[in-house]
């Protein structure tokens, strides 16, 4: 791909995401076109990648080989409906949006179905993303062969059925949300207690990897794994925790599905 031309429809965090990840991993394509209307997001994207255009018009970037669709479901609609004039036939689009299938993003940009979906998560920005993908049918096997290389570059991205995607989007692209500010506060405490900053970002960070290797793959049920330490610190709180997830998951799956 890297004698291919990118671009990126929206410039915010999801395309700092995917140039960070693909710079890291020096897989960047030939020529990389940035299109977004708010100035501050320009000049970030510049200081951090100072190889790449950038422009205002979502056409300049809608021209490129490979396009980056970046934006949230609710402007996508008049978003394609701009741009599907300016799609090279033989383009793909790669959608990186929830609640849009490949279906609907076809009708939109006019019976184009070279299309991709990929719901990313932000460790792709270091290489170590978890990305699902589903292809339209209009794509070859060379064609998914050398984006699946491509796309290596970000992490593990497996092909997956397309209407699993809003589900990936909320536990994958989602979870490190949950995840990242407990931690922190696991962090925080861990040096307020003594330990040096290295020793503590250690001992948690193979605290996590020991923990869901054992949840998950030491043949035990979740039931068993979790009675294997008995002094549980917030024991108590944890109805009301796993009745925040219901409460917030579960609506926004069903928001991203209808």
């Amino acid at each position: 791909m890297k004698d291919k031309t990118a671009g990126f429809i929206g410039g915010g965090r999801v395309a700092r995401i995917i140039l960070g990840g693909l710079k890291k991993a020096g897989s960047m394509p030939g020529g990389i076109v940035v299109a977004d209307t708010n100035p501050d997001v320009i000049k970030r994207l510049q200081s951090d990648y100072p190889e790449i255009r950038t422009t205002a018009e979502n056409t300049e970037a809608a021209g490129q080989d490979l396009v980056f669709l970046g934006l949230h479901p609710p402007v996508l609609a008049d978003t394609l409906a701009g741009i599907k004039d300016s799609l090279k036939q033989e383009a793909i689009l790669v959608s990186l949006a929830p609640k849009f299938s490949i279906e609907k993003l076809s009708q939109l940009l006019g019976g184009f179905n070279r299309i991709v979906r990929m719901i990313p998560n932000a460790p792709s920005i270091i290489g170590l993303g978890f990305n699902p993908v589903a292809y339209s049918g209009a794509l070859n096997a060379s064609e998914k062969e050398a984006l699946n290389a491509f796309f290596g570059a970000l992490g593990k991205c497996p092909e997956v059925e397309e209407g699993k995607l809003e589900a990936y989007a909320i536990i994958t692209a989602m979870g490190p949300t949950y995840l990242w500010f407990q931690l922190e506060e696991l962090n925080k405490l861990a040096i307020s207690f003594g330990m040096t900053r290295a020793e503590a970002e250690n001992g948690i960070s193979e605290m996590v990897a020991g923990t869901q290797s054992t949840l998950f793959e030491s043949g035990m049920s979740a039931d068993e794994v979790m009675e294997l330490i008995p002094v549980k610190p917030l024991g108590e709180e944890e109805t009301t925790i796993r009745d925040i997830y219901r409460s917030k998951l579960e609506p926004l799956y069903n928001k991203l599905k209808n």
